[in-house]
């Protein structure tokens, strides 16, 4: 037999959450040919994975990697990490379809928002996820990206951006540009319920449009749900009933608890997932293993005062009643729980006078311009023009495990798969973004104690996901499928990204394959470009 790659004396992890075995694994022509002991085999490329793990490519099931991808193919701050699929276009926003307005239009509107915060001289060609891919693959990847569509997307392209109900003109224009995204292979639909101007939409008119694309074969709806002060329950009871009244399946986006006043309630917010499960509807969870948010200071500004988009919240701002009445609403903060700014750590700037303060809390930056924390926020929105990337600390250590170790959980860096040297080289970004997958794979299952076995967290990373996405030949190590893999030491992976220095690779994973090419060779990064953009049901 001659293979392209064979891998020797590893121990598989096939994903399915079964016990690892010992056995060689052969790649040829992109796939996983055969598992066994392959004694006469041959190849071009032979690896000793003597005390490895061989197990399926992580799949991260919540980015932002949407542009970041555009502007840095290799994804290093993921393919170090063993991430071989990007999951795309979470909490409302992805970069089509653009309509009848243009991918200007669509590029400014979300650029406002920071959610797809990567170099602002990205030139945005493409009008659908259709363009958009093809633009992706010319330019190359190294890990594959799964897009989904995002709510917030269809409301700048068809001008629903205010606080107020979408028109009938609106809703239809949005049921056609979902449908047209989700023919072309979107593989979910996505929404962010706290944050403008997907927060805007109805529970009915998320439901209305999830209804035109529910009957697509594979399709789901995944949340960022109406997050907030004593909206732990409520939040998820949202999501359950949308995924009930539409009849589509429910992914929970970063299930997390921020309101101090709960901490400790995990178990009651699990209770409605299981309730919803045991009913029927077919509903999981996503999470990172971190005690920090990573967000934006608009989401502590109140929704109304953002309605409309960056400029007329700018013009608001300008007034001097009304900014007055915003910093009041900011000081006392969304649902009356007041911000604790300490906190609040500014993580990137677009502004070359702001740099500096990258890594200040908001109370330290309001002391240097001796003004208050509310303002100071104000101050930064309007310097930034909008997006201010901001590292909240605001969760437990027990909720984390609390959500981590139950059954319908996986996980989702919520990061950007980028470069170190790269648009994100001067800030600090959320450790996340480097270390998400090891962290768990070091702190969560080696050390103790543990919140998991070792097949149950491969699991969660590799099969679940894939399951989710109703992907067909990945998530598995199985013969004839795709050959995305990791090999990493399971007595040496660990993180190694901090808040005070987040770009840095972790350790541990010498070895990542996509579509049967090396991406991280020996530890090194290839510099090859196997990934594509995945379409639904393929």
């Amino acid at each position: 037999m001659q293979f392209d790659t064979l891998i020797i004396n590893g121990t598989i992890i096939d994903g399915s959450g079964e016990p690892k075995y010992k056995s060689n694994l052969g790649i040829f022509d992109g796939k996983i040919t055969e598992i066994g002991q392959l004694k006469e085999a041959k190849a071009k490329n032979i690896i000793n994975a003597r005390n490895l793990i061989i197990s399926p490519g992580f799949i991260d099931m919540h980015t932002h990697s949407d542009i970041s991808l555009v502007n840095d193919k290799y994804g290093e701050s993921k393919a170090y990490q063993g991430v071989t699929t990007e999951v795309t276009g979470n909490c409302s926003y992805s970069p089509f379809p653009t309509g009848k307005k243009g991918p200007n239009n669509l590029k400014k509107g979300l650029w406002e928002t920071g959610a797809l915060a990567d170099d602002p001289n990205t030139n945005w060609t493409w009008n659908t996820l259709e363009d958009w891919a093809n633009t992706i693959e010319k330019n190359g990847i190294s890990i594959n990206i799964a897009p989904q569509l995002g709510y917030a997307a269809l409301q700048v392209a068809t001008g629903a951006t205010e606080e107020r109900p979408a028109t009938k003109t609106e809703m239809t224009e949005m049921k056609y540009l979902a449908s047209q995204a989700i023919e072309q292979g979107a593989f979910s639909i996505s929404t962010g319920l706290s944050v403008p101007p997907s927060a805007y939409a109805s529970t009915e008119e998320v439901i209305e449009i999830c209804k035109a694309v529910s009957h697509y074969d594979g399709v789901f709806y995944v949340t960022h749900a109406r997050v907030g002060p004593g909206k732990h329950i409520s939040m998820i009871e949202e999501a359950v009933k949308i995924g009930q009244k539409a009849n589509i399946p429910v992914q929970f986006s970063h299930l997390a608890i921020t309101d101090w006043r709960y901490y400790g309630h995990g178990p009651n917010m699990l209770k409605i997932f299981d309730e919803a499960d045991k009913s029927g509807l077919d509903i999981t969870y996503d999470m990172y293993p971190y005690t920090a948010a990573g967000a934006g200071l608009d989401q502590m500004i109140p929704l109304w005062a953002q309605s409309g988009g960056i400029d007329e919240f700018l013009d608001r701002l300008k007034d001097t009643n009304q900014r007055s009445k915003i910093r009041e609403e900011v000081k006392e903060g969304i649902g009356g729980l007041a911000p604790k700014w300490e906190t609040v750590i500014l993580s990137s700037s677009n502004n070359d006078k702001n740099k500096e303060l990258i890594g200040m809390s908001i109370i330290e930056i309001a002391q240097k311009r001796k003004i208050d924390p509310a303002e100071t926020a104000l101050q930064l929105v309007e310097e930034e023009i909008g997006a201010v990337p901001v590292t909240v600390h605001n969760r437990l250590e027990s909720d984390i495990r609390c959500f981590m170790d139950h059954p319908l959980a996986m996980f989702g860096s919520d990061g950007n798969a980028v470069s170190p040297n790269g648009f994100y080289k001067s800030g600090r970004p959320h450790p996340r973004f480097y270390g998400t997958y090891p962290r768990v794979l070091g702190r969560y299952v080696r050390e103790k104690p543990s919140v998991l076995t070792l097949e149950g967290a491969i699991y969660k990373m590799t099969g679940f996901p894939a399951k989710r996405l109703c992907m067909k030949n990945r998530g598995l190590i199985r013969k004839g499928y795709i050959a995305d893999l990791t090999i990493f030491d399971p007595k040496t992976v660990i993180d190694n990204a901090t808040f005070d220095n987040p770009h840095q690779y972790p350790s541990g994973i010498p070895y990542v394959f996509v579509s049967g090419k090396p991406v991280i060779d020996n530890g090194v990064h290839s510099n090859k470009t196997p990934g594509r953009v995945l379409r639904r049901g393929n």
